[in-house]
């Protein structure tokens, strides 16, 4: 079978196409082989390819200059650390709205569907209702455990049955990493706001 050449206007044409309908954004690259025949790919496997079409990819800081009028708000309904809320977040999903678990948690502050509907969250992808969602049940944690954020944290992560059950943080090495890492962002996005 021969390959038929892709002309510019055919190739921007496909491009566009596969930039509008690929559901992550990707970067696309390509190459021209000796018969004038285009090649595209948004997987870098070969070095003919070049960059020929880059998406751009937002840093942690601009999605906290982006969500910082929400979780001021959260933090002051809920009376919260807004840099705890911003940690909890960085951790669980790295500032991605459309995040969702292997476990099926959903959204910035990665809420499972059961405690999405406790907390009157409509749409977990939506920000402003996934942080206000997980801030309320966090606020709750933090009053369940006297503003213990260990524990809350814990809670959080393992749920608050097992917290109890436990009589403090439960065994387990994921709810354990999960807390260091939170309170490791905690630190950080205090320190830098100083």
């Amino acid at each position: 079978m021969r390959a038929k050449r892709v002309y510019p206007t055919a190739a921007a044409g496909i491009i566009l196409l596969l930039f509008f309908c690929t559901p992550a954004p990707a970067d696309i690259y390509r190459y021209v082989d000796k018969n004038g025949v285009w090649h595209f790919t948004n997987i870098y496997t070969d070095t003919r390819y070049r960059l020929y079409l880059a998406t751009t990819h937002k840093t942690s800081s601009e999605y906290i200059k982006e969500y910082k009028g929400i979780i001021r708000q959260a933090s002051r309904r809920f009376g919260l650390d807004p840099y705890l809320i911003k940690a909890v977040i960085k951790a669980e999903s790295d500032f991605d709205h459309e995040a969702v678990s292997r476990v099926g948690a959903q959204g910035l502050m990665q809420l499972m569907p059961r405690t999405a509907d406790a907390m009157n969250v409509g749409d977990p992808f939506d920000p402003e209702e996934n942080i206000f969602g997980g801030a309320r049940y966090l606020s709750r944690l933090l009053k369940r455990f006297k503003n213990n954020k260990l524990l809350a944290l814990a809670a959080y992560n393992a749920g608050p049955e097992a917290v109890e059950t436990h009589k403090g943080v439960p065994p387990y090495s994921e709810t354990r990493a999960f807390i260091r890492k939170v309170m490791a962002y905690y630190k950080s996005f205090r320190t830098k706001a100083k």
